[in-house]
């Protein structure tokens, strides 16, 4: 009776994880060998801080939400301690989080991830993380689309002083 209990509870963990690696927009996987509780604990609270979920899977299990979701190229990178960060709302926060992360402790090693429902590397999720966070991006878009009306403005007040000047 036991047995059925945890195969049950496995079935669920499966189909929890199959559920978030599609719906997620970004999902990055890590090597936390070599971490002091005390680290594990900082990098989970940074992640709950960002809204991303953490999580600590055996790779039989990963492996098989992967062949449900059918991400199956990122078994490669489940291989020894596998950490697992989802994202459902921020693309660049986990990767940005995990990577800051790992360049302060080297224990950490990013094994690679998925992006909107396609597997990517490491240095695809290193790139990804080194983009400006959606805040620093909007920002961007913002100045970039007031640009041509700042100058317009300047152009109409330049004209007006000359003119001003000339009557």
């Amino acid at each position: 009776m036991a047995n059925a209990k945890v195969i049950q509870a496995k079935q669920e963990t499966v189909e929890a994880v199959t559920a978030k690696l599609r719906e997620s927009a970004t999902t990055v996987v890590a090597d936390y060998r070599g971490l002091t509780v005390a680290q594990v604990t900082e990098l989970r609270k940074q992640l709950r801080e960002a809204g991303i979920e953490f999580q600590v899977l055996k790779n039989t299990l990963l492996r098989r939400a992967t062949a449900a979701a059918e991400l199956t190229d990122l078994d490669s990178a489940l291989t020894g301690p596998t950490a697992i960060a989802f994202s459902a709302d921020d693309v660049v926060a986990p990767a940005k989080i995990l990577n800051d992360f790992a360049k302060k402790n080297d224990a950490l090693k990013l094994k690679g991830g998925v992006l909107e429902g396609r597997v990517v590397s490491v240095e695809e999720v290193k790139a990804l993380a080194e983009l400006p966070s959606r805040e620093g991006l909007l920002s961007m878009l913002l100045s970039v689309l007031q640009a041509p009306v700042r100058n317009f403005a300047l152009a109409v007040k330049a004209v007006a002083e000359k003119e001003e000047q000339s009557a």
